[in-house]
């Protein structure tokens, strides 16, 4: 058994204690008082709080009506208080103010529920809204009902296109919301939209138009040509796949200029396109970087023997994998050593 089980525990067992004591020593009546004072003091304590707090913002109005919740509970807690335990009829109104507070919770719960309805509104259904012109309560009520369908409808009546988006998406009309990504980007030119758009026509099994939408993503997030191409060769446009593959390269020979490291894509890419000389040339380079970067760190052996493999070097390769493989070792028996406990180490 954990703390947190023990004290909970310890704490009901206290509370059944004390509770068991205040009945032997004056009866359930007794008991009845204690709880409804103790109860009203807590609302009441945290009513006066809230309350000052209300008025120190200078919100008047709502501090006002915490200011009378304030004195109906401050008026069951004296009731309670002063309860004789002799006849029943003084704590009616104490029961009264108990189902008044509880009736205030359930209206407040109800109208947070829709909090952008007003009081009329939440009694007319979702098509007497619609045909008052009330599109945004018409779309709230839509919604609550399950039929997104129709409160996107509604979103789109607003203008709010991204709102209707999220409903069709919530209807499984994921044309539609690519539809409304695409032209929300036509307007807004944020590659977030096409990225979104994208998304959908898969969604919608139209890859022939994820693939249009990711395209012109990678426009302008050059890093994505790659995606591009590997979605163009799996609907088999050899061409357009071949276009991205171009793209592709010209985005990461760039990159490599800054970045060493991404010599290796220039490679596989040229490699792929059958430009055999620039891609040794690549690969060339990819291996200079793993080289200088293995003096540092051991682990880039690894990728030395990579560089290897791809120029054909199998003896070279081997080599660099032999002096990966003797550093793994060494790294597991070092952290096999320091995670032994001083028990272990005595016994051994």
């Amino acid at each position: 058994m954990d703390k947190v089980k023990a004290y909970l525990i310890g704490f009901l067992i206290a509370v059944i204690a004390i509770a068991a004591g205040i009945v032997w020593y004056g009866g359930w009546k007794l008991l009845l008082q204690v709880i409804l004072a103790l109860g009203f003091l807590g609302v009441t304590i945290m009513l006066l709080f809230f309350t000052g707090l209300t008025f120190y913002a200078e919100s008047w109005k709502y501090g006002t009506i915490l200011a009378v919740f304030t004195a109906i509970s401050g008026y069951g807690l004296y009731l309670s208080a002063t309860w004789n335990r002799v006849g029943w009829e003084y704590l009616y109104p104490v029961f009264g103010i108990i189902v008044f507070f509880v009736a205030v919770v359930a209206f407040g719960i109800w109208y947070i529920s829709e909090p952008d309805l007003s009081l009329t509104d939440r009694f007319r259904s979702a098509e007497k809204l619609e045909k008052m012109g009330k599109y945004k309560a018409a779309a709230r009520k839509y919604e609550k009902a399950g039929n997104y369908l129709k409160a996107a409808e509604m979103y789109e009546k607003l203008g709010w296109m991204e709102s209707a988006a999220w409903a069709y998406e919530k209807a499984e009309k994921y044309d539609r919301a690519a539809e409304i990504y695409e032209q929300l980007y036509e307007k807004e030119k944020d590659t977030y939209y096409l990225k979104e758009a994208h998304e959908y026509w898969k969604k919608a099994g139209n890859m022939d138009r994820a693939a249009k939408a990711l395209e012109k993503y990678a426009e302008e997030e050059p890093w994505f040509w790659e995606d591009v191409a590997k979605l163009y060769e799996e609907l088999g446009n050899q061409e357009k796949a071949r276009e991205a593959w171009e793209r592709a390269l010209e985005y990461y020979k760039k990159e490599a200029q800054e970045e060493g490291v991404f010599w290796e894509d220039v490679g596989n890419i040229a490699r792929k396109l059958g430009m055999e000389d620039l891609a040794r040339e690549a690969y060339e380079k990819f291996l200079e970087y793993c080289m200088k970067e293995a003096e540092e760190d051991p682990m880039w052996w690894k990728h030395v023997a990579e560089a290897y493999d791809y120029l054909g070097e199998k003896e070279k390769a081997e080599e660099a994998r032999t002096k990966y493989e003797e550093y793994r070792q060494k790294i597991m028996k070092a952290n096999e050593e320091t995670s032994k406990f001083p028990e272990e180490e005595k016994e051994e």
